[in-house]
């Protein structure tokens, strides 16, 4: 008797979302916003442009890290269930439609937009007689004598072209010792100049072409005698990661550089070639540069997208923008107060970029002239280099005051700012410290020890982005000034902990990874758990920038089967599977992509109606939890908790425009709206009450109070 078949066990999805994967749908979401028509046509382009510019930056770390796990022969599955092959797999088929649409986006849609608004790209053939003259002439002039072809044949190897370089890879043919022969020659474009050239007019139109075209609209002038049978734009992207072992370099500093000089040679990891390149020719260069042809990805559009935002630069096209914002001074400073004096009187929170920056750029250069001011210590991550950051700590050396710096050389694809400017700091007599052994330092902290009239006090400022004025437009973010005695203390051990010789000491408020972070987040979690298996209220919120650590997405499994309600808001990556019935049916999570980047991290934790509320660096990924120096602090000024309920996270949670919501299977969508629902945005409300604050208006300035997604804190005491 044949023994009956047993049936398969059901396939179960993985309690995971890859990480990867996870990433490009967020990179999605960006494209949408290049789809999205409400969108003010270049503010679209904009979109367009950071998608690639995204898609660049995983290709040279995310993918090489990929092929070089395979390469190693290393064999081990991510929480997800999938190994290095199978991943980089789906992570190829993925972009190529990512690619696709995006291409189809540029095409169909932002090429003929722009045209109806006298925007065009024109190829050198498609220019009237007047146009060709002056490009000529530029050609000639400005283009032609930093060309340099490169024969590619048995004498000539195909040359090491650097990462990110836009080529073009050339076919010709001619008369070699009587018998015809075809060759390959490689042109790059020059890195030197913009790669749109602006024809000149005067009637309001701009009309541009690409260098490139220009390049191969004359390619014959550099193969005299020869006949062209066509040239074709490629790119090749590079490893970009730094390989740097610490415990074997004397010199930090100077291994960050050596690494920096090999990036631009490192292991090709993507080939991008236009179009209309042949498959023979593909085929070529792929053989050229070492890739599979599942590392080929074909470009219907321009190679290199990224430089078309210098268009967007100037003030051309004002209706086609966004119209311009600039967060007003926080209403909880006065314009004539003394900024320490306030600041001894309360906490300041700040909300960036809807309060402007410059509070924080006036702190420090009030710290570097004040008599009063005996130190200052400060981090340093991602500077952009502005002058008024570096140069106040730089005045305060001049002022006499000990100014200590800590600037991390490994800052990604921020190395060489940062050595630029430390060594500035270096010979105006700041102390530098190259971040600390074995981690990257990435919190965000600034010191000043000021000899007030009653005694030495510490004054701090914390926050979630980086001391870059340029990018606080850009980005939103937390940041708060105390002299609470407690976070002075602890903010003076941390640099202890940065710059001496000492065991991580427990700190009072602030809480810093890798010492006591992930101990004390779970530790949250599980309290909120507990409170609702005794019946008592149980709510967490936390928004973010990334969720990937599994012991946390398990904490929240665990908080969800007890019945707590989480929220989560998380801008890019999040590896937890919400809506799952018996492990995440209540967890919610949605992701905003607008305006600005959305950039801050803050923790809600109900506890039972007594609301504790964090705000810091960290997000919930174990290279932030193990390997990175992270601070975050807890509100402790109840109105300054309650702004960041009200006008913040409940703000947040009923945008029903921006924000995309995460399904069970990974994809993200915008739910229709309720018919008759209010339309809500989260960044147009946060603007808006701005402005009315700047009027002098604060009936605006908090949120709607319909709202009350979250409840009111029990009376303490």
């Amino acid at each position: 008797m044949a023994k009956a078949k047993t049936a398969p066990a059901p396939v179960v999805e993985s309690r995971y979302f890859n990480r990867e994967l996870s990433w490009l749908e967020f990179n999605q979401r960006v494209l949408d916003e290049a789809l999205d028509v409400s969108n003010p046509l270049l503010e679209r382009l904009k979109f367009f442009c950071i998608v690639n510019s995204n898609l660049d930056e995983f290709f040279e770390v995310r993918v090489a890290g990929l092929k070089q796990t395979i390469a190693e022969g290393i064999v081990e599955r991510t929480p997800d269930g999938l190994n290095a092959t199978q991943t980089l797999a789906q992570v190829r088929q993925r972009v190529k439609r990512l690619v696709d649409e995006a291409n189809r986006c540029w095409r169909e849609e932002l090429v003929p937009g722009l045209a109806r608004h006298h925007i065009r790209f024109l190829d050198p053939s498609e220019t009237e007689e007047p146009d060709q003259a002056w490009l000529e002439s530029h050609y000639r002039e400005k283009v032609s004598p930093v060309l340099t072809p490169l024969a590619v044949d048995p004498s000539h190897p195909f040359p090491q072209l650097l990462n990110k370089s836009l080529n073009l890879i050339v076919r010709l043919h001619g008369q070699f010792h009587g018998q015809l022969r075809r060759w390959l020659a490689v042109v790059q474009v020059p890195r030197g100049l913009p790669r749109i050239v602006t024809l000149p007019r005067t009637d309001g139109r701009r009309d541009f072409v690409f260098l490139s075209h220009l390049i191969g609209h004359y390619l014959g002038d550099l193969f005299p005698g020869m006949a062209l049978e066509g040239c074709w734009s490629f790119r090749v992207t590079r490893n970009s990661e730094l390989y740097i072992d610490e415990e074997e370099v004397p010199n930090l500093l100077r291994a960050v550089e050596h690494e920096l000089d090999k990036r631009k040679r490192g292991a090709a990891v993507r080939l991008e070639v236009s179009a209309d390149c042949p498959e023979e020719v593909r085929t070529e260069l792929l053989s050229h540069v070492g890739l599979h042809p599942d590392d080929l990805y074909v470009v219907d559009g321009p190679v290199n997208p990224t430089r078309l935002m210098a268009i967007l630069d100037g003030d051309y096209s004002p209706e086609l923008k966004d119209r311009p914002f600039f967060g007003p001074p926080t209403p909880t400073l006065r314009p004539e107060e003394n900024l320490f004096e306030a600041v001894r009187e309360r906490d300041v929170l700040m909300h960036h970029p809807y309060d402007s920056f410059n509070t924080v750029v006036e702190f420090l250069e009030k710290a570097a002239a004040d008599p009063k001011v005996l130190a200052i210590k400060q981090t340093l991550y991602r500077t952009g280099g502005d002058p008024r950051i570096v140069g106040a700590l730089m005045n305060a050396v001049k002022n006499g005051k000990q100014v200590t710096a800590v600037v991390e050389l490994k800052a990604r694809f921020d190395e060489a700012n940062n050595i630029r400017w430390a060594r500035a700091l270096e010979e105006a007599g700041v102390h530098v410290i190259y971040g600390i052994f074995g981690y990257k330092v990435h919190c965000k902290v600034a010191l000043v020890v000021r000899a007030d009239d009653d005694g030495i006090r510490r004054y701090v400022h914390l926050g979630t982005g980086n001391y870059n004025p340029s990018t606080a437009r850009l980005y939103t973010d937390l940041s708060l000034l105390t002299c609470r005695p407690e976070f002075g203390a602890d903010a003076t051990d941390l640099f202890n902990l940065l710059t001496g010789i000492c065991r991580p000491q427990p700190m009072r408020r602030l809480l810093v990874a890798p010492h006591q972070m992930l101990n004390r987040i779970l530790e949250l979690i599980d309290r909120e758990t507990g409170h609702a298996l005794a019946g008592l209220p149980a709510r967490i919120v936390a928004k973010m920038n990334a969720l990937v650590d599994t012991q946390v997405i398990d904490a929240l499994y665990k908080a969800s089967a007890a019945g707590v309600e989480v929220d989560l808001i998380i801008r890019g990556i999040c590896c937890l599977r919400p809506g799952v019935p018996g492990l995440s049916e209540h967890i919610r999570v949605r992701s905003i992509v607008d305006r600005f980047l959305e950039h801050a991290r803050v923790w809600y934790f109900d506890n039972a109606h007594r609301p504790e509320v964090f705000v810091g660096s960290a997000d919930w990924m174990p290279r932030n939890l193990h390997r990175r120096i992270e601070v975050v602090f807890p509100v402790e000024d109840g109105r300054l908790r309650d702004r960041i309920i009200e006008d913040l996270l409940e703000t947040e949670l009923v945008d029903n425009t921006k924000a995309r919501q995460l399904r069970p299977d990974g994809s993200y969508w915008i739910p229709p709206r309720v018919k008759g629902a209010k339309v809500r945005r989260a960044q147009s409300e946060f603007m808006a009450r701005a402005e009315a604050a700047k009027k002098g208006s604060t009936k605006e300035r908090f949120r709607n109070p319909k709202d009350k997604l979250l409840p009111k804190p029990r009376p303490q005491g």
